[in-house]
């Protein structure tokens, strides 16, 4: 009986709980933003759903779909330019949204949370080409945020890259993008 005790106590003391959170889609916000020489773009696109295990207080796991039919652009005010970025975006140039609907984040996993702060690595699949990529979560609460950068040409979106054109000149677009990523779990 002593010992029942004993390996009871060590079991419950050695367990690890874990906890799985779901994305509150309509109130997590993805702001990207696009830099050319002469300027940039920037906009939104959609969370379709999403969960996140944390584990220890460390992130074990969790898998996100973004809904890549609905992007927008925010800083073109004429509703002719809009539309135009905005369907060239959806384009074969960029991200050939007629076959890949979705983008994902998946395979999730973080160092432990320092503070409230923590490395995460992941897979990101974009136009169906998955590659891992690490950034810097916050955690406050229920809500993680993270600015996010992505280097577009590793997604065979090349269009106006420097990496594969040259003589662009003033058309020329940076490969790098980024998202500021503002998550809330329930």
């Amino acid at each position: 009986m002593k010992y029942l005790s004993l390996l009871t106590a060590l079991l419950i003391s050695t367990t690890v709980w874990s906890q799985e959170f779901i994305a509150d889609a309509s109130s997590s916000t993805l702001k990207w933003n696009a830099k050319k020489v002469t300027g940039e773009h920037y906009g939104q696109v959609k969370l379709k759903e999403g969960k996140l295990v944390v584990r220890d207080n460390q992130i074990a796991g969790g898998n996100f779909v973004i809904n890549m039919e609905t992007i927008t652009c925010e800083d073109l005010q004429s509703p002719e330019w809009n539309k135009k970025l905005i369907d060239h975006l959806k384009s074969d140039d960029f991200f050939s949204v007629g076959n890949y609907k979705v983008a994902l984040l998946s395979n999730i996993r973080s160092d432990k949370f320092v503070g409230d702060k923590a490395k995460v690595t992941a897979d990101l699949t974009i136009k169906g080409i998955t590659n891992p990529i690490t950034f810097e979560v916050t955690r406050k609460g229920n809500v993680y945020t993270s600015k996010i950068t992505v280097d577009r040409t590793l997604y065979n979106v090349r269009y106006g890259s420097g990496k594969f054109f040259q003589g662009l000149g003033d058309n020329m677009i940076y490969d790098d993008f980024t998202l500021d990523v503002t998550l809330v779990v329930k």
